[in-house]
């Protein structure tokens, strides 16, 4: 088996919707979940998509890594439309260049620590590389838990390996599904802190899903949805900011 290859960290736009709608059900039971969405995420930054429930955050995060289909308009990653891709293509971008963070951690309890980190990369073929994996389990601080299964671990600390799972083959970019939602606030810190790291010292591009304006404020940018929509955005804010972003859209 060889070693993932690095990927390039040139910047640009790492993921886009254009035009994107999601409708589901038909007739007068229709909900539209997106309403003509258009969007860019930049490579090497940390965005956050925050929005009130219902509003299509995470149905927005999930066509973007392509866990669902539009149904209407494009999704993008870099260059290559993703919303046109068949099954089998897409399921081969997804475990080759996108990573993915649940909030219910979705680690296997029979692996080790380690082996859930490299699991993706094993299921590929490939190795991790030494210099990569080192990096990843010294930022997370997970060196002294590789040998203990997920039952063995905190809740903070199964969070950390999902993270690590995801950085771990540097993929273009991580998507991140309310990461802290199940985590006390102390254990939420660690972790929006090492996804922050991962951006600042590892190259990584993440777009996460959150309520929590403290968390929302560990990122570089803001865009708020509401009833499937876009409504605004805020650059370089901080918590009490965001809150004040959020009263004025009515959130």
């Amino acid at each position: 088996m060889t070693a993932a290859p690095e990927q390039a960290t040139n910047t640009g736009t790492a993921a886009r919707a254009v035009d994107a709608s999601k409708i589901y059900g038909s007739g007068e039971a229709a909900v539209r979940a997106l309403d003509h969405i258009d969007v860019e995420f930049e490579r090497l930054r940390y965005t956050a998509i925050m929005g009130p429930s219902g509003s299509g955050k995470s149905t927005l995060l999930h066509c973007l890594a392509g866990l669902d289909r539009v149904t209407t308009g494009q999704i993008f990653l870099g260059d290559v439309e993703i919303s046109a891709s068949s099954e089998k293509k897409l399921t081969l971008i997804r475990r080759d260049r996108i990573g993915f963070v649940f909030q219910a951690y979705n680690l296997i309890p029979t692996l080790t620590a380690e082996e859930n980190l490299t699991l993706p990369l094993a299921l590929a073929g490939h190795k991790a590389d030494p210099e990569r994996f080192d990096r990843v389990i010294d930022t997370l601080g997970l060196r002294d838990r590789l040998s203990h299964k997920p039952s063995e671990l905190s809740g903070g600390q199964q969070q950390r390996v999902a993270v690590g799972r995801a950085l771990m083959s540097q993929p273009e970019i991580v998507f991140a599904d309310e990461p802290t939602g199940n985590l006390d606030s102390r254990a939420s810190a660690e972790i929006l802190g090492y996804m922050r790291t991962a951006v600042d010292e590892l190259g990584q591009t993440i777009v996460m899903v959150t309520h929590d304006p403290k968390s929302a404020a560990y990122a570089d940018r803001v865009v708020f949805l509401a009833d499937g929509k876009i409504i605004d955005e805020l650059v370089g804010g901080d918590a009490d900011g965001i809150i004040e972003k959020m009263k004025g859209l009515g959130a």
